[in-house]
């Protein structure tokens, strides 16, 4: 005879079919304009001097002169709204607030990060108290006004300055998750939108903004750290909500963790970077570098030795773009224009003991996650490799972790393009009926899972 789990799990899953088929209708908008804004660019300041070189989007991205240490604290507040989001029963355009909350460096200073959080109204269609879903945005640049919360109005921003365009790729989400009657707090990452440098891709930094987003979260609605919570992320964002899963018990031990998606994860950012080079996103790669010497000052004299001066000028430049701006304006970027002999810049790096080891300490898949972790990756997938996320799994698994690793079948289409390759696998994989969604939900609902699956 089936379990009460199981019998609850299938009567409540006609609903949930339907309401996910309500949120692609009217998401489906805000898909189009984040295919060219997703996991494509990743931005920050040149390695030989690393500073933030973007222009505040509006003094409520500038944190106070003091501001609370606490890790994951309200800073302060903003209402906006949400015009790409379906009707609900809060109305329509659906009422949010930009939120300015305090995280840490991975030297462990703090730091302020901007996000957006959302309430629902709706009943919660799963078991128990009403969840937390934390929402990590794959790559949107490095540019202050790239920031997924500057964008989250009206899902598109233009800067009319540098004629930067950037959108809200987790419009989708957002909606989905809130018309299931979750709430949602979308992080922007350290350095995006606030001052500073993005730290692209930095594991730790990455993991901390995530994790003081759903302390956040749990503040602005009065719930407590025992509300049930669950991570959504791909591309960048599903490394950060790896990062987060497997960090989550040494950082923020008291988080009620059920689950995480990591969609297509960047786990092991050297093998990421040799994909892209070249490839549509190629800029990507000199946004990585940037992030990385912003944290690690010991690379700069290195970077500086072997990029030539018009590499380290669109270094420069790639620091205040965002990932449309790189599609538009440096497509099929290749590193062997921007370093002094014509060889690939990440070829100089291995070469490089510092760089390796820099390398090395932003891979992911070295701690234990302590709570189960869906792992999604297309087999064709063209910036982000199958294989490393796969390995993801592999050395999870070998800790004891309990990992369920899924395989995209999509064929490949326009090799080096990122658009049908990267974004595919991610519309259908985190969409489509008993999918992300129902995992996640299940998660929540308490449903059993074993060890290790893959297929």
């Amino acid at each position: 005879m089936p379990n009460s789990v199981d019998a609850v799990s299938r009567q409540r899953r006609p609903k949930l079919r339907r309401t996910l088929a309500t949120v692609l209708a009217v998401a489906i908008v805000a898909v189009t304009p984040a295919v060219f804004d997703n996991t494509i660019a990743h931005g920050a300041p040149t390695p030989a001097a690393p500073v933030d070189t973007s222009r505040p989007v509006s003094p409520f991205y500038n944190p106070p002169s003091s501001f609370p240490a606490q890790r994951g604290a309200v800073i302060r507040t903003e209402r906006t709204s949400v015009f790409t989001a379906a009707p609900a029963r809060e109305g329509w355009p659906l009422p949010a607030e930009k939120v300015l909350y305090t995280s840490r460096t991975q030297e462990g200073s703090p730091v302020a990060v901007s996000g957006v959080f959302i309430d629902s109204a709706a009943p919660w269609r799963g078991k128990g108290p009403r969840p937390t879903v934390v929402i990590a945005p794959g790559t949107m640049g490095q540019g202050d006004q790239c920031a997924t919360s500057v964008a989250f109005t009206s899902g598109i921003t233009v800067d009319p300055a540098t004629l930067s365009l950037s959108a809200n790729q987790e419009a989708p989400s957002a909606a989905a998750w809130n018309l299931l009657g979750a709430r949602v707090f979308v992080t922007d990452h350290i350095g995006l939108g606030t001052p500073g440098i993005h730290t692209y891709v930095n594991r730790i930094e990455s993991a901390h903004g995530v994790l003081d987003a759903a302390r956040a979260a749990n503040d602005l609605a009065g719930s407590g750290p025992s509300t049930p919570l669950v991570f959504w992320g791909y591309s960048q964002g599903g490394g950060a909500t790896a990062a987060a899963a497997e960090l989550q018990s040494s950082y923020a031990p008291e988080l009620n963790l059920k689950g995480t998606w990591a969609g297509g994860p960047t786990a092991d950012l050297e093998r990421v970077l040799a994909r892209i080079d070249g490839a549509l996103i190629g800029g990507a790669i000199g946004f990585a570098i940037n992030g990385l010497a912003a944290r690690y000052p010991e690379l700069n004299s290195s970077i500086d030795r072997v990029a030539s001066p018009s590499g380290k000028r669109m270094l420069r430049t790639l620091s205040s773009e965002c990932i449309g701006d790189v599609i538009v304006k440096q497509p099929f970027l290749k590193t062997t224009t921007l370093t002094t002999d014509g060889k690939p810049l990440l070829d100089h790096l291995r070469s490089e003991p510092t760089a390796l080891r820099v390398l090395s300490q932003q891979r992911i898949g070295t701690v234990k996650p302590t709570t189960p972790v869906l792992i999604t990756s297309g087999r064709n997938d063209d910036t982000v490799p199958h294989g490393q996320a796969r390995q993801l799994a592999l050395d999870w698994c070998a800790k004891g972790a309990t990992v369920d690793f899924r395989t995209n079948e999509l064929p490949p289409i326009l090799p080096g393009t990122t658009i049908p390759g990267h974004f595919g696998p991610e519309i259908i994989d985190a969409y489509k009926p008993d999918s992300v969604i129902s995992y996640l939900t299940d998660r929540l609902n308490d449903k059993p899972i074993s060890a290790c699956r893959f297929n």
